[in-house]
């Protein structure tokens, strides 16, 4: 009788989380059926189910060619520079704008350097390509006639792209950080910085002795939450922003376009899924480190 009662009274809640419990099964554990096509040689005539089964033959190929190290190497060392540089750039923004008196100004400020994180990726990329065009781009025809160089066909040199994709992810994905970091600042009891000036601190003391110690527990558990995700990597940054050239791939093919080049251009679902799957283990390992770590840090921190 007890469970019925209280099963009534949270009924309304139950209902509320139907649409949401719906949506997560069937975008995220329906589709884990398909993880048999990447140990199948896949006909589209004999179905997942009726295709001859190959075992580990998908992951032999994959990992016997270049391709496999090229897109983790890609995937992994991109992931690491933007953690690293975000990082940095979040926590040295947010400093600079807590520093920043005028309320006004402060609010501008965050919502000019938040912007760029809620523009698409497709939008992005047609920014980049007015930037870069051999033939109209602002870079070849007003930048370089200033420096004496002659036009650079950016969308041809490979060896520019890891430089131009790090710019870009930081331009629009540190601002978000950057309002973490300053949420968390702000809630930094003034009393710290009174008693600093108190005994002669300067403005770079306390942003050392103070903010940034008492800032660290935040700059842990985003980078920890990162790194779980460090094999994944943002689809749109890497197909898009280099509209899918041909030429820049060994610079610009990571896992995720790997996995859609390999389905839409080659057609080779089995590859397609085995990379993919490799991806997902690798991933979900991380994220499972990741969050132990976590929740071992909330809890030292709550110990104190």
């Amino acid at each position: 009788m007890k469970r019925i009662s209280r099963l009534k009274k949270y009924l309304p809640l139950f209902l509320m989380l139907v649409p949401g419990l719906a949506y997560l099964i069937i975008n995220n554990y329906l589709p884990l059926f398909g993880l048999v096509i990447a140990f199948k040689d896949y006909n589209y005539s004999q179905g997942i189910f009726g295709s001859d089964w190959i075992g580990f033959k998908n992951f032999e190929y994959l990992f016997k060619t270049t391709d496999a190290y090229i897109i983790t190497r890609n995937t992994i060392l991109y992931n690491g520079v933007f953690i690293l540089l975000n990082l940095m750039i979040g926590i040295g923004v947010a400093i600079f704008l807590n520093e920043i008196k005028n309320r006004f100004l402060s609010r501008f400020y965050q919502t000019v350097i938040l912007m760029p994180y809620l523009i698409s990726m497709v939008i992005v990329g047609y920014l980049v390509f007015a930037m870069f065009s051999l033939e109209t781009g602002f870079i070849n025809k007003t930048i370089l006639p200033w420096l004496g160089i002659s036009d650079i066909s950016w969308y041809s040199e490979a060896k520019y792209w890891p430089y131009i994709l790090t710019l870009v992810h930081i331009w629009k994905s540190a601002g978000y950080l950057c309002v973490i970091f300053l949420a968390t600042i702000i809630g930094i009891d003034h009393e710290y910085y009174e008693a600093a000036k108190i005994d002669g601190a300067t403005a770079w003391q306390q942003i050392w002795k103070i903010t940034i110690p008492l800032l660290t527990p935040v700059v842990i558990i985003m980078t920890l939450l990162q790194i779980g995700r460090i094999f994944y990597s943002d689809f749109g940054l890497f197909y898009q922003v280099p509209l899918n050239a041909g030429a820049l791939q060994s610079t610009t093919n990571v896992i995720d376009t790997y996995v859609y080049r390999s389905l839409m251009t080659l057609g080779d679902i089995g590859m397609s899924s085995a990379a993919g799957l490799y991806q997902s283990l690798v991933g979900c390992v991380l994220v499972f480190v990741s969050n132990y770590l976590v929740r071992r840090i909330n809890k030292d921190n709550a110990m104190f």
